[in-house]
């Protein structure tokens, strides 16, 4: 199983990116998808997640109304598009997949992740 992440960058803030997980050796659309970001010297931190079998999803209150996660199941792919990105934003971003996910905020409940994209944001 392998999830790659991609698209992260350095933006100005304001800006916006396209995050995304291609993922290989899993059915994607058995699973809920998850990104999730780390920035340096802080715990990792949910931003979103999309139900496995539907389009329902769940955000961060951190970035809602600035991020949208999407999927595209023939494509096995998930993506996150972010905009009006602010400093705060800067981290690796990580996409994960838990097994017939149902909006799970904890990252303990995912069953694979992928190796993270930076995405860097400049004031």
């Amino acid at each position: 199983v392998q999830l790659q992440a991609s698209g992260g960058g350095l933006v100005q803030a304001g800006g916006s990116l396209r995050l995304s997980c291609v993922a290989s050796g899993i059915t994607l659309s058995n699973y809920g998808m998850g990104w999730f970001r780390q920035a340096p010297g802080k715990e990792r931190e949910f931003v979103a997640t999309i139900k496995w079998d539907g389009p329902s999803t769940r955000y961060a209150d951190s970035v809602k109304g600035r991020c949208t996660i999407s999927r595209d199941n023939a494509k096995n792919t998930v993506y996150l598009q972010m905009n009006s990105l602010k400093p705060e934003d800067t981290a690796v971003y990580y996409c994960a997949a838990e097994l017939f996910g149902v909006l799970s905020t904890n990252g303990y409940t995912y069953n694979y992740w992928g190796q993270g994209t930076l995405v860097t944001v400049s004031s």
